[in-house]
């Protein structure tokens, strides 16, 4: 079985076409389970109102991705659960503890964490944390 950590730049991608969307659906489709920290659902929530304050989407749109994502079968992992986890590798890595809440689920599950954000994995290249990161591909 195939398992993946996704964070809110993946999946913001499977729902809003923008550059990598397709890469991103198409590693995703190979996953037979997501997982993800319950923060996520804050982050996709602050993402797409960003959407709307810039008029990229409208009120009704975002909602309707909103239902639509969680609809999916993701597994969510309580924040209680990670946050030492997560704040040990914030210090260490001096990366936030947003991002190291998905860093601390990946490394916890023993999984690839799939992320689109280039500056958390070339900082963590360097670190023994990088084999748990995997950039999601830019299109070519």
């Amino acid at each position: 079985m195939s398992r993946l950590v996704i964070d809110a730049s993946v999946l913001i991608k499977l729902f809003v076409s923008e550059d990598g969307s397709r890469e991103v659906a198409s590693a995703v489709k190979k996953a037979d389970e997501l997982l993800a920290p319950e923060l996520l659902l804050a982050e996709i929530g602050n993402i797409l109102w960003k959407y709307v304050r810039r008029n990229d989407l409208t009120a009704a749109d975002a909602n309707q991705i909103l239902a639509e994502m969680m609809q999916m079968p993701i597994q969510f992992t309580a924040t209680s659960e990670l946050i030492e986890a997560a704040l040990k590798l914030a210090i260490e890595t001096d990366r936030t503890v947003y991002d190291c809440l998905y860093l601390a689920l990946a490394v916890h599950s023993k999984e690839m964490l799939l992320t689109a954000d280039e500056r958390f994995v070339n900082a963590l290249a360097v670190t023994a944390w990088g084999k748990h990161v995997q950039l999601a591909s830019r299109p070519s």
